[in-house]
């Protein structure tokens, strides 16, 4: 019996390994047969498909059953449509990440000249597609918000919000969202701050949102400003000492008494799964210095930088291992 185990085990791998390689070069055959520009348009039939984009009327009808199949694409009758999570899909991963994987062989492969790697890593490019993605962590911010018990009867409602490097504030939104009476200021560069506007528009913030463009480590904020200060999805793509210099600046901006929360990809206690590592590996790939930091280490570091009741957790709501750690900065000294 545990033979027979270990026979299925082995060979549903084989098959899902040839499913993962199957499904990957059949959306980039479909972007490449001009499938997926076309249907972006509209609906489609197959007629219409093969006679636009002059292809074999077998072979495409075989494609596009796998697209079905891949839910890339959605069948109606006769008619092909782009399904709405391919719709959702941006300049940034309209690719699904090639244009990020085509760089790891020779990543990995050592430098001729030291420095040569960094030299080809766009880190602000790496943080525009986190800043036009970040919808997809929506439900862990609204997770997150309700995590930190804002707003509601029992909540802490009216807070000043700083969000330093905002990226499309989603986290922050949701704050904002959940306690009616926040207040947020959100810092980052020109095109994320376009994202962030958006995201503040789209569920009515107002006046209560506005935006200060910067880069967040040379910010220029007041000091004792801030009820909350969130640093979401920045700290990893930056190496030690920036980082540092990050989290200086966002204390210093707190009131006293006030809480750091710190939002990021964090390494889990268990082997890592697939997750974990493809979002390692993007982070190596597309900044300089940028790494996953364990929750450990971020609670010893906030502990360090002389903040107090550091505590850290994962979020369940995360698909991704997001994590969050929360700290204060101690009362004012009588």
């Amino acid at each position: 019996m545990n033979v027979m185990n270990a026979q299925d085990k082995t060979l549903d791998q084989y098959q899902q390994f040839m499913k993962i390689n199957a499904a990957a070069h059949l959306f980039r055959s479909a972007r490449e047969l001009g499938l997926l520009t076309e249907l972006r348009e509209g609906q489609r039939t197959l007629t219409q498909l093969c006679e636009k984009l002059s292809l074999k009327r077998g072979a495409t009808k075989l494609v596009l059953d796998a697209l079905v199949a891949s839910s890339i694409i959605e069948q109606y009758e006769e008619d092909y449509a782009l399904s709405r999570v391919a719709h959702l899909l941006c300049q940034y991963d309209q690719d699904l990440g090639d244009a990020t994987w085509n760089h790891l062989v020779g990543h990995v492969r050592e430098a001729r000249e030291s420095g040569e790697d960094e030299a080809t890593v766009d880190d602000q490019a790496y943080l525009n597609s986190l800043a036009a993605t970040q919808w997809v962590h929506t439900p862990a911010a609204m997770q997150a918000a309700e995590m930190l018990d804002l707003g509601g009867e029992d909540g802490v409602s009216g807070l000043k919000i700083l969000d330093l490097g905002c990226g499309s504030a989603v986290w922050s939104a949701a704050m904002a969202h959940r306690d009616q009476d926040a207040k947020v200021t959100a810092v980052d560069q020109a095109a994320a701050l376009k994202a962030a506007q958006s995201t503040a528009d789209s569920i009515g913030l107002g006046d209560r949102f506005r935006v200060m463009e910067a880069d967040p480590i040379d910010a220029q904020l007041d000091d004792a400003e801030f009820d909350l200060v969130l640093i979401a999805q920045r700290l990893g793509c930056l190496g030690p000492n920036e980082g540092q210099k990050l989290l200086s600046k966002a204390i210093a901006a707190l009131k006293f008494g006030g809480k750091l929360v710190v939002i990021d990809l964090f390494r889990g206690p268990a082997k890592p799964d697939m997750s974990e590592c493809v979002e390692a590996l993007k982070l190596e790939l597309g900044t300089q210095h940028g790494s996953m930091m364990t929750l450990e280490a971020i609670q010893t570091e906030l502990a360090g930088l002389g903040l107090e009741n550091a505590q850290v957790t994962f979020m369940p709501d995360s698909r991704v291992n997001m994590g969050m750690a929360v700290a204060n900065r101690p009362s004012e000294q009588p």
